[in-house]
């Protein structure tokens, strides 16, 4: 698979500060690709980086293999987490003001603003100034004016922040939408459902260094524990967890008495999880038997605790 960006070996430097240390990173063609790191891990020197608007000590960023220059703007679409209209501008002056900084014509502009005004339903906004606007509002406008010159890379800084469920769950649909179209997605965010639901590639900063990268589905796979859930019918509660600590270790433990239902949490160790499953069909019913894959949260947390 190709790369629509690569980052090879960043440094960047503030004073004694690092703020990235050799970071890489391969953010392959159609994919949305989650960046993520607790405050002050180096994200956002690392996004403005990418939108030139700092420049690294060294190391080099390569947009679709070439290496990046000031017209690989227009190739781009940045959606900052501190937002930036112009407050006093009219909501259609502003858009087309800002279209064609990113290289549309003026019939281009409008043709584009046409069509999201009537997708998001906001045509209405179009002589209301910015002040004008709830913060939730505003920001559409912010996300209409970063997508509609057709961005190769959309970067989304907490693109959800300020919105409430349902106009989250709208401008969710629509970037899941322009990656269908071909749009590659770079996601910043703190939200790990998001991530959950969205991305299919992450990467984890802390402290100015990368500590994991790739599919996020191998990601998980490498944080597997060997847990299993389980769920069993049994009246013989005792002797069966007396059978379980002989080879388990047992995390979490839930019993109903009323109706003999037991939860368990198990690791297994170095046993196999047909052992377990034997040991649990001697003692009553097996209801629920899964591993228990570690969510996003869970590796972030796990990653940035060690």
């Amino acid at each position: 698979m190709s790369n629509i960006l690569e980052v090879n070996n960043v440094i960047k430097q503030y004073g004694d500060y690092t703020a990235l240390n050799n970071v890489s990173l391969a953010i392959p063609t159609g994919s949305i690709y989650g960046l993520l790191g607790p405050n002050g891990a180096g994200k956002t020197t690392l996004i403005r980086i990418i939108n030139q608007i700092t420049m690294p000590d060294s190391g080099i960023v390569l947009l679709d293999g070439e290496k990046l220059k000031p017209e690989h703007v227009q190739y781009i679409g940045y959606l900052p987490e501190e937002r930036g209209l112009y407050k006093s501008m009219k909501v259609g002056e502003q858009c087309l003001y800002l279209a064609q900084l990113k290289g549309l014509s003026n019939q281009e502009a409008k043709k584009q603003l046409k069509y999201w005004f009537e997708k998001l339903e906001i045509q209405d906004w179009w002589n209301k100034k910015i002040q004008e606007l709830s913060k939730g509002m505003a920001q559409k406008i912010q996300f209409v004016v970063t997508v509609l010159h057709k961005p190769k890379l959309l970067i989304l800084d907490e693109p959800f922040s300020g919105f409430d469920p349902v106009n989250a769950n709208l401008i969710k649909d629509e970037i899941i939408e322009l990656n269908k179209q071909g749009t590659s997605v770079i996601f910043s965010t703190h939200r790990m459902e998001s991530v959950e639901e969205m991305c299919n590639y992450i990467a984890l900063i802390h402290k100015s260094n990368k500590l994991i990268e790739g599919k996020l589905t191998d990601v998980k796979q490498k944080y597997r524990s060997n847990t299993f859930q389980i769920g069993i019918l049994t009246d013989n509660v005792e002797s069966l967890m007396y059978q379980l600590t002989q080879k388990f270790k047992i995390s979490q433990t839930d019993f109903k008495s009323l109706n003999n239902d037991l939860k368990l949490e198990v690791q297994l160790g170095n046993y196999s999880s047909n052992e377990l499953l034997s040991i649990l069909t001697s003692f009553g019913q097996v209801t629920h038997f899964v591993e228990k894959i570690p969510s996003v949260n869970d590796i972030f947390i796990q990653t940035v605790s060690e």
